[in-house]
């Protein structure tokens, strides 16, 4: 990855996202340090650096996915980063979201976008602790007949996500490591 704009992203997801004190985590553990990545994934730099970066980063695995996406809502910015960065750069890579929950209606979807059986994609997550959110969206994927060729994450927390998700199987490629905006 470039490291000017690997720089500026996390002096970003410093500025905006990064804070020190004590929290509860989702997972019920306490922690030191609490990250929001939405302030930075939400932002026009933000979308515009992890859009470029992570579309760098999924070229430099080899996945050569054709689909990005992930549990709404932390996924869904980063993962339409990345497809719009790959418009600019192609080959394109579309997004999807995948719903917490099928919907009740309608199609009763669990899975919206462009996503079809068989299609080859990248997990996506803001934010990875444990890896909760983006084993459940490989789980919702797979069960739909998606083949899941890697996860992408903005930030690793570094408290076992990435060896949960490689233990499903999952290589994982990150952004920035928590080690990074604490330092």
């Amino acid at each position: 990855m470039t490291g000017a704009r690997r720089a500026e992203l996390i002096a970003l997801l410093r500025e905006r996202s990064f804070r020190r004190g004590t929290f509860t985590l989702t997972s019920g553990r306490q922690s030191e340090f609490y990250v929001d990545a939405r302030p930075t994934t939400m932002s026009a730099r933000g979308l515009s650096l992890i859009g470029s970066l992570g579309l760098e980063a999924i070229r430099e695995a080899g996945w050569q996915p054709q689909l990005v996406g992930g549990l709404t809502l932390g996924a869904d910015p980063v993962a339409y980063a990345i497809a719009t960065a790959s418009d600019r750069s192609p080959p394109r890579i579309d997004g999807f979201t995948v719903r917490k929950e099928a919907k009740g209606h309608g199609t009763g979807r669990q899975i919206e976008g462009p996503f079809e059986k068989g299609a080859r994609v990248v997990v996506v997550e803001d934010v990875i602790t444990t890896g909760g959110s983006a084993l459940r969206a490989v789980e919702v994927v797979r069960r739909e007949g998606g083949q899941v060729v890697g996860v992408l994450a903005v930030v690793d927390r570094e408290e076992g996500g990435l060896e949960a998700l490689a233990s499903s199987g999952c290589p994982v490629v990150v952004l920035v490591r928590l080690q990074d905006l604490t330092t």
